[in-house]
């Protein structure tokens, strides 16, 4: 079995490539800081493989929101918003962390997404 953690970003926000890279950063680490306490052996299949990660968009707070709600209660998932310290408006939502988990599993909500 494959392990993979993808981080959806939204593109619509006109983030910085800095502020994107921040936000990316977050979503990862707060999904894994989840992943290990539900799954333990999803994190340690995927540390051993690797630890494979994909960055894709959407465009918009509500197809965030929507793939977090049909995500949310299957995989593990950390939803990121901003403190609006500096580019964008505080409690803005930027980006969505989902596993890492079985690759299958989350392709089955992201494989239509395009890459950042």
């Amino acid at each position: 079995m494959q392990f993979k953690q993808v981080i959806v970003v939204r593109s619509d926000l006109g983030m910085g490539k800095g502020k994107i890279s921040a936000q990316v950063a977050h979503a990862s680490l707060e999904a894994y800081e989840k992943a290990k306490k539900k799954n333990p052996q999803w994190v340690e299949a995927w540390k051993g493989s690797g630890q494979a990660k994909v960055v894709v968009k959407v465009v918009g707070a509500q197809k965030l929101l929507a793939l977090f709600e049909s995500v949310k209660n299957i995989l593990p998932v950390a939803l990121i918003h901003d403190a609006g310290r500096t580019q964008i408006e505080a409690g803005s939502v930027t980006c969505l962390g989902i596993g890492p988990g079985p690759e299958s599993e989350i392709n089955k909500f992201t494989k239509d997404l395009k890459l950042l």
